[in-house]
């Protein structure tokens, strides 16, 4: 279980060799306003852990959370990344593209990254937004990382809404910060995968 978090710091979007980090690290991505701060603040059972700009785009950093969890009267340490969002239109084309090139490389080349949460609006499942990003993070994903698609907002959902996306998608998660609904099945998916407990 999650027992502690604070901010460790924030970093321009740009991938450095020697900002390494000793832990493993997850890193939350999709689109604007799919709500990662929000997911992170309810994980980390704190309000105001990560915060989230009201203007879709604006947020041009990667945030960084030290994470304490505890398996077994164990504590282990891992590290949350908080991604800017993939969609923003109120950005030019020439910094949106160079943003884009800055991301590629981090989620390349930071090795410390073992489990990529794909979080995705559980109204809109297949935007092409979404694929992409799932296709794109699948042609260079090393043996000793994984992929975890995390439907938000569910609480939007009636019952068998969410029971037809869950048998879509198998291998996904649920979750809504609003009820707390599937937030200790993804806690336990992010200890044993950064830790290694499932292998």
């Amino acid at each position: 279980m999650i027992i502690s978090a604070k901010f460790i710091t924030s970093l321009v979007v740009k991938f450095d060799e020697n900002l390494s980090s000793n832990f493993s690290e997850v890193a939350f991505l999709g689109r604007s306003n799919v709500g990662k701060s929000s997911l992170i603040n309810s994980l980390c059972k704190q309000k105001n852990l990560a915060k989230s700009s009201a203007t879709p785009g604006k947020t041009q950093l990667i945030n960084f959370f030290e994470v304490t969890c505890k398996r077994n009267e164990e504590k282990f340490n891992i590290n949350f990344i908080d991604l800017p969002g993939f969609g923003y239109a109120k950005v030019s084309k020439n910094l949106k593209e160079i943003w884009n090139q800055n991301l590629d490389e981090f989620l390349k080349f930071r090795t410390s990254i073992k489990l990529f949460i794909h979080l995705i609006d559980s109204r809109h499942t297949h935007l092409e937004i979404d694929v992409n990003l799932n296709d794109y993070l699948k042609r260079f994903l090393r043996p000793d990382q994984k992929i975890l698609k995390v439907f938000t907002k569910c609480d939007k959902l009636n019952q068998s809404e969410k029971a037809r996306l869950k048998n879509e998608f198998k291998d996904s998660i649920l979750v809504s910060n609003l009820n707390k609904f599937g937030l200790d099945s993804l806690e336990d998916v992010i200890i044993n995968q950064t830790l290694g407990f499932d292998k």
